[in-house]
Formats: structure tokens, sequence, C-alpha cells
């Protein structure tokens, strides 16, 4: 590779497979793909750069098999249907990477077994039989975020089996207090069986090395140090069946645990790009390359990163990332996202009712290279984007374009009215580029925004409108306006990383080739534009609040509809007693000797119930295990001939034999109310 021919790969965290991409989500690939844009911009591919930009969608793991049972579909199925949702959303919100594939293919496959085997024969995988949570009801091993409890560190409840929310402990699951299965809600057993483990500890003199050598930001690099002083543990890579995964090679009950395999699905979706366009994967992936490897990603998936990563690749002999950027969360109007308030907004959602392009403005305007959290205030949201992208930077196309195709068929002069401002434009490159070089979005769009308040003061100073009116001023009205369409043009070069979409239909209307970042040198002189279009419109208040109206979980009606007259009705306070639950039937069994009961083991959410229910003409026990119903959870309890029943599920029934239960839809959880 020559001095000055770039070849670098760009990925972003994987999406897991088992949701939509949220406008959380979109933080981290808007980050990345403005980045991407603009090293293309500089870097393009017709001067022999090489510069990718892929993902995949992580779809192993627990959730997913569970989820497909809950459907009652397969998991490639469910994988097969995400990966399309989450493509479209993307592709929507002009995130295009230049390979979009999945952690479940054969590239995946290949170079997971590789990477064990490389490190199996360097002596870095130990064997031994360990002590592990397991569901007695469910009968399966319980991955560590489907064990809630207290945390052991500072008693915070409600906590995931292997890290805390509140003070960012880790720890072991069986180290959980109180803790449930967040699959049965019954309380786990202690069971052994033998598992796999990656150690970590044998790399701790490269890691160091490697984690104070620039690859991370100052504030990751900082917070590993924490870790180093704790010791390196070595890491559980495997997990029994059931699981939808890879199996690990040599055993027939054990697969790889889905964080395994989920980086080196970074490679494996390199890999069939590779394959698919003629690149070299060693030339990028080899140890000793000199091609460029950046990952973005969340800062609750550092740990990962920062030292398993490196160390799996160094360990299987392959070369280790340039660099890793880490972003921080997401918040909504100063808070957490919710579902209740509306602020827990999908990307389809949000696609529904607002221009993608303003989101990526608004991250773009107050994302920065550290690691703090972003807030999205609707109302600073509303402000910046009409201030800044309509009143601003559209503004100033819309205010001379239409003088230069009426008055001189659409042809610019042959020089500016002031070449002092385009210079000051043009100089402002560097470090704008540099703005962006180093992830500091923010701060490219303040200089941005100083150029187009500089244009929008000289448009006002010269008064184009006025211009047109007098006689023999039609030079200076076709400089002033000459003048005015180039410093739209740089600054939709500048922009073009961020607003893609806008940058594309400049493009069309200054008549104009593909913008690229050397383009800012080279103003638009005896040149012919077409005819202006509308660009942006302003953010309407009406479409964000009904767009977080679409997010709520909780929709209440309207209006009332009069009750008929001559009814036994109850009283919103009778209806009020009975405490209605969703709930998951993750047992259901025929009972001897009755005709039409079948025996139902009900999970609401931290305990279970023991339902009988007279289902059985229209069910079979295998089609109801792993299905949501609603149940009536404060009935009191039934005893009967077959046992006791502690509740009741809802069903519907019609003229025939058969009685069918009632299913909420998707996105319940056990142990919610029905409100």
């Amino acid at each position: 590779m020559t001095e000055n021919i770039r070849k670098m790969l760009v990925t972003s965290a994987l999406p897991y497979a088992n949701g939509p991409i949220h406008i959380g989500h979109l933080v981290e690939y808007i980050q990345t793909d403005i980045w991407v844009r603009f090293q293309k911009m500089c870097y393009p591919a017709s001067a022999g750069h090489q510069i990718y930009y892929v993902c995949a969608d992580d779809a192993h793991g627990t959730p997913i098999m569970l989820r497909a049972q809950q459907e009652g579909i397969t998991p490639e199925t469910l994988i097969k249907r995400v990966k399309k949702e989450h493509q479209r959303d993307f592709t929507e919100f002009a995130i295009i990477f230049d390979n979009y594939h999945t952690t479940h293919s054969t590239e995946n496959q290949v170079l997971a077994t590789m990477v064990y085997e490389r490190l199996a024969a360097g002596g870095h995988i130990n064997r031994r039989t360990i002590k592990q949570a397991y569901d007695p009801v469910q009968e399966m091993f319980l991955p560590d975020r489907f064990i809630r409890g207290e945390c052991p560190k500072c008693g915070a409840a409600d906590q995931y089996g292997d890290s805390c929310e509140e003070c960012g402990a880790t720890y072991s699951p069986t180290d959980l207090k109180n803790a449930v299965s967040a699959i049965s809600g019954a309380t786990p057993i202690e069971k052994e069986s033998e598992h796999y483990f990656f150690k970590l500890g044998d790399f701790e003199g490269m890691l160091r090395d490697w984690t104070t050598a620039g690859h991370l930001q100052s504030e990751v690099a900082n917070k590993l140090d924490e870790w180093f002083r704790a010791g390196l543990q070595e890491w559980d890579i495997s997990r029994d069946k059931p699981y939808f995964g890879f199996g690990i090679p040599g055993t027939d009950e054990k697969y790889f645990y889905v964080w395994l395999d989920a980086p080196i699905g970074y490679l494996a979706s390199f890999k069939h790009l590779c394959e698919r366009d003629g690149i070299n994967f060693d030339d990028f992936i080899a140890r000793g390359s000199k091609a460029e490897m950046y990952h973005f990603i969340g800062k609750d998936i550092i740990y990962f990163h920062a030292l398993f990563w490196p160390a799996m690749l160094h360990g299987s002999r392959l070369r280790t990332p340039t660099a890793i950027f880490a972003h921080g969360f997401l918040t909504v109007n100063g808070q957490k996202m919710s579902k209740s308030r509306g602020t827990f907004i999908t990307g389809r959602t949000y696609l529904d009712n607002l221009d993608p392009q303003y989101l990526r403005y608004y991250f773009a305007a107050k994302l920065g290279s550290g690691v703090d959290d972003i807030d999205l205030n609707f109302d600073d949201f509303t402000f910046r984007v009409n201030s800044d992208l309509v009143g601003k930077v559209v503004n100033i196309a819309s205010r001379c374009a239409g003088f230069i195709t009426k008055r001189f068929n659409g042809k610019l002069s042959s020089s500016v009215h002031l070449p002092v401002l385009l210079d000051e434009f043009t100089t402002a490159n560097s470090s704008i580029a540099a703005a962006y070089e180093q992830r500091e979005y923010s701060r490219a769009m303040r200089k941005i925004m100083l150029l187009a308040d500089k244009a929008n003061q000289y448009i006002d100073e010269h008064k184009p409108w006025v211009l047109a009116k007098e006689q023999g001023t039609d030079d200076q009205l076709q400089s002033v306006c000459t003048m005015g369409l180039n410093c739209f043009h740089q600054l939709i070069i500048y922009l073009k990383p961020v607003l893609p979409i806008m940058a594309e239909q400049a493009e069309q209307f200054l008549n104009v080739d593909a913008l690229l970042w050397k383009d800012c040198e080279t103003p638009l002189l005896n040149h012919t534009i077409n005819e202006y279009k509308p660009l942006m419109t302003r953010v309407e208040k009406e479409k964000i609040d009904h767009m977080i109206e679409a997010s709520k979980e909780d929709l209440k009606s309207s209006s009332r509809t009069p009750l008929p007259e001559g009814k036994d009705f109850i009283t919103i306070d009778d209806f009020a007693k009975i405490d209605l639950r969703v709930a998951r039937i993750i047992k259901a069994a025929h009972v001897e000797g009755a005709d039409k009961l079948l025996q139902l083991t009900l999970d609401i959410g931290g305990e279970t119930r023991n339902v009988f229910a007279g289902i059985k003409y229209a069910y079979a026990p295998e089609q109801l295990e792993g299905r949501l119903t609603v149940m009536v959870a404060n009935l009191a309890p039934r005893k009967m001939k077959f046992g006791v029943s502690e509740g009741m599920v809802l069903a519907a029934s019609g003229d025939g034999p058969g009685i069918y239960i009632l299913s909420p839809d998707a996105g319940a959880e056990p142990g919610m109310k029905i409100k």
C-alpha cells in the first residue's frame, strides 16, 4: 500500500435481531455514517482509496430463541424478518453500509471456529465444571440477563445477573441476592455443567500496552485501569442447550456464547463483501496489516471491545483495531427514554412523522468525541433545525436562485462579487475537516453555521431583490447572486456528511457531480444551474406531538360511548377491583380424567400460578407453551377435583364447542397490568 492510498474498515456495533431500531441506537449509526461519508469525500474510491463501512444483525442467543418460540416461528424466520426491517430503517435514515450481513452466516461460523481453534491451540482456552443458575420450570440454564435480583455490591433491586445499572458493578449471577428467573419467575437452583473459558489474563501485558497506546479515548483508558487493578477474569465463552447459535467444535451440546461470535461478525460481514466484490480480505485483517480498522460502540460495551476483542484477535494471530470510539447514551427531554411518556421512539415511528435529516443534523449539533450522554430536547430540536437549516442554509439558495434562473437563463457570472468572503469560506475547510476527523461534529456545525450567518448578512447588505428593480444593475445582480450561491455551494459541501439527502438535491439544483471535499476549492463561475426547488421544510410541532402520542404504551380513549339502558352494568369502581395481568404459559398439560380442562403453569412476572382452563377443545398443550395470555390474578383460589386453580385466563367462545384464549400484542411482558 502506497503512502497516499488509505485502506479503512469501519464498523458500528451490531443491532440485536429481536427488536426494532430506536432513536437511542441511531446516535451510533448516524455518528459512524457521518464519519465514513466525510472520509469518502476526502479519500474517494475514484482515487484508489478503499474505505468500507460494514455491519450486521447480531442474531444469536437465548432471547432470539425465546422470542421465536413465543411467536411460533423458527429463529431463522425471526432473524430474517428483523434484518429486513433494520435495513429498511437504516436506508431511510440515509445510513448506508457497504455491506450489511448477519452473524448467523457461513462466514461467521468459519471465522468463529478459526478464532476458537487458534486460541485453543495456543493454550488460551480452559475447561472446568461450574455451578450455574438453572430454571427448574423451563429446564434450562439461565443466561445472565434472564436472572433478576438485588445487586450484591450496592443492594439495588431488579438488576441483571451480570451487572448493576445503578453502581456499574460486574459479578457472577450466583452472587445476585433474592434472584428469580425472568422467564418463569421461579427461584433458580444451582446445577453443574462443564464450560469453556477464554483465559483473558494471558494477555494482560499485551492489553496494558495496547490500551495505553492511543487506540482508546482517554476516559475509556482510565476506566480500563480500574479493571486491570481488579484483575482480569477468565471469560465464559460457552453456553448449554437449548441455545440458538454455533456449536463449539468437538462438542455435542455446547454453543459459542453470543458475545464470542458477535464481534467476529464484523470480520464476517467484511469477508462477505470481499468475496462479493473481489477485495483482498487479508490486506485488512492479517496481523501486520497497514490498513486501518475502527469500531464505533456505546459506552456500555467497552469491556467486551477494549479487552476481550483485542485479546481474541491477538491470540488468533489477527490484527487489532486502530481505534475504538465509544459514545454516550441518549436522553429525551432530560430523562431516560420512556414508553409511558412516548419518548421511547422507534426509528419507524420517527420516520412516519418527521424528516430523517432533522435527526441527523440535531445529533451532529450535539455530538463530540467523548463518551458524554446527549439529550434530545424537542423544543431545542425544533429551534435548531428551523433556524439553522431552513432559516440560514436553505434560505441562501432560495433568496438568490430565482433571479439567476429568470433574469440570466440560469447562468452564473464569471466572477464573484466579494472574493474575500469566498476565500474565508474556502479557508475554513481545514478546521471543519479537522473537527469531522476528530468526531467533534458539534464544533463543525458551529463553524458551518457561522459561515451561513455571514452569507446571509452579505445578502441582507446587498439586497438582490432591490437590485432586481433598478435599471442598469443586471451585472451587479448577477454577481451578487453568484456570490450567494457559491457560499451555498461551500456550505453544502461541508454539510454533505450530515445531510446527504439534501446534498444530493442541491447537487441536482447546482448542476454538479457528486461533491467531494476538494470541490470547495473550485467556485462555480460561468456555470449554468437548474431551477431551484425547496430543499427542506420547517419542523412542525404537531408532527412531534403526534410522534410522541404514537409512541405511548397507554393510549387513552378520547370519547365515551353512552351505556345502553336496561342492562346490568358494573361500575368503574367494580371493574377497578379486577387485577388483569399479562401471563406467559410456561407449561401446559392434559388433566387426567377431565374432558375440557388443560392445566396451565403461568408466569405473571416474579411468580408462577397454577390454573385449570376449559380450553382443551381448542388447543393441544404444545400449541400453548411460550404464548402470552391474560389472566385474572386476584381471583380467589378454587379447590377442584384435580387440584387448586389460582386464577382464570380470559377466553372467547362462539356458537361451537371451541373456546379461545386472549393474547396481548407483541411487546407485552409477563406481570404487566391490563389498564
